[in-house]
């Protein structure tokens, strides 16, 4: 029996994504395809990421074409009749069953409450990159998120063979830590809403009337940077302090631990050594490890450290992000740091390597240059900014002598912290860079 016409729409792809442009479709209209074959590549602002057909069948009709920028809920693909009989399980494109080879040492038993469905399972491609890794059945998974969607939390929890408990009775959220230096807390008053700031630019003039002109459209990702950019630039009053830190020790210790990193699988660079840096300084200074709510007016204090590195591509900056940088060891950072670079030159970042940061290093070294005032990646409050290290005549104990010397910029948010606050950061940035050895053994 033909099956009924099923419409593929764009997926919800999380962080409040709302549309994504389609860079490339993989198919074609009558061709047979499996579950989870890759079906079409599409550009988000956090990076461009594969979805697979969440369904077998034939492709009956292609909605979107190359270029095109689609909206969450879109039609994009139109499938006929199914290559299985409904209600059955095709097996992966690779051959292999789903639980039969599940990740070393794990078990791919789903939860009890676990229910086999038909049809299509709603979830990100995120998500179901992740099952497919982890040889999770996304039909055998018990769902957890909003309207029936399926998480990377429930298949971690397949996986470990866990039960979760019921979406529909969520757990109550702690009491956010509400603190305000000076007073006691039957003093405070109510938080209150901060006034809000509105921007209208002028009309651009005629520039044919002074010469020829090319009018060049903008990327989906170019788009949302200058999006992003005039929204952070409007909304938060940027203060930048500048300071530098004498990395003489520091780079002496890279160079000379360089072979034995090597001999671990690991390229010891000084991005590495800032983010460990940062991340403890965060610690002691968590007011720059937040976000604002203006609505109501609060400070979101992030108990968790997950920092992100801006990366020039030829498309565009992207910032993909290191989780838990405060609990890890220098160089398990620098490993992950390592991974993630090749994924993002490879073009296979995935929208979970570039969402949750909580602070953002900027390191235009490399280019040159001698400072950066850098813009705040919103909603966080505050931005590193490091240029090229040099070497300049220094007065040490009434001698000159060469060091080197790393320019460092700190942005933040003038709203949550006062220049004393940001100086003090700072310095605390550069007295773990000006002493190595502490940070290497500091947790």
């Amino acid at each position: 029996m033909t099956a009924m016409a099923r419409d593929f729409r764009l997926p919800d792809l999380g962080e409040g994504l709302t549309e994504a442009e389609i860079v490339k479709v993989l198919v074609h209209e009558g061709e047979d395809i499996r579950e989870d074959a890759p079906l079409l590549e599409v550009e988000t602002d956090k990076a461009q990421v594969e979805i697979p057909s969440p369904m077998s069948g034939r492709v009956d009709k292609i909605h979107v074409q190359a270029g095109q920028t689609v909206k969450v809920g879109q039609v994009l693909v139109s499938f006929g009749e199914a290559s299985a009989t409904p209600g059955t399980k095709t097996a992966p494109t690779d051959g292999r069953a789903r639980q039969a080879t599940p990740a070393a040492g794990a078990r791919a038993t789903p939860p009890p409450a676990a229910r086999v469905t038909e049809g299509p399972v709603p979830a990100t491609p995120a998500t179901r990159r992740l099952a497919r890794e982890l040889g999770v059945d996304l039909h055998a998974v018990s769902a957890s998120g909003s309207g029936g969607r399926v998480t990377d939390e429930d298949v971690r929890a397949a996986v470990a063979g866990a039960t979760r408990p019921a979406a529909a009775a969520p757990r109550a959220p702690a009491a956010p830590e509400r603190q305000e230096p000076g007073r006691p807390a039957a003093e405070r008053g109510p938080a209150k809403p901060l006034a809000t700031v509105g921007l209208q630019a002028p009309p651009l003039p005629s520039f044919e009337q002074w010469g020829p002109i090319e009018r060049q459209p903008l990327s989906h990702l170019r788009r949302t940077i200058a999006e992003r950019m005039t929204l952070s630039a409007t909304v938060i009053p940027h203060v930048t302090h500048f300071d530098k830190a004498d990395i003489t020790d520091l780079d002496a210790l890279i160079r000379r631990n360089l072979e034995a990193a090597r001999a671990q699988g690991v390229t010891l660079t000084l991005t590495s050594f800032l983010m460990r840096a940062a991340a403890l300084a965060l610690k002691a200074h968590p007011q720059f490890n937040a976000s604002l709510d203006p609505a109501a007016g609060e400070l979101i204090v992030k108990r968790y450290c997950h920092l992100g590195v801006a990366v020039a591509m030829e498309r565009g900056l992207i910032v993909p992000v290191i989780r838990d940088v405060d609990r890890k060891p220098l160089l398990e950072i620098q490993r992950e740091l390592g991974a993630l670079a090749q994924r993002v030159r490879e073009g296979k970042a995935t929208l979970d390597d570039l969402k949750g940061g909580t602070f953002t290093i900027t390191n235009i070294g490399a280019l040159g240059g001698t400072g950066a005032i850098p813009i705040i990646n919103y909603p966080e409050v505050a931005i590193l900014g490091v240029a090229r290290a040099r070497e300049e005549a220094v007065v040490r104990e009434g001698q000159i002598v060469p060091r080197l010397l790393l320019p460092l910029s700190l942005t933040f948010d003038h709203r949550v912290a006062d220049g004393a606050d940001g100086a003090r950061f700072a310095a605390d940035i550069v007295r773990r860079l000006e002493h190595p050895d502490q940070l290497l053994l500091e947790l």
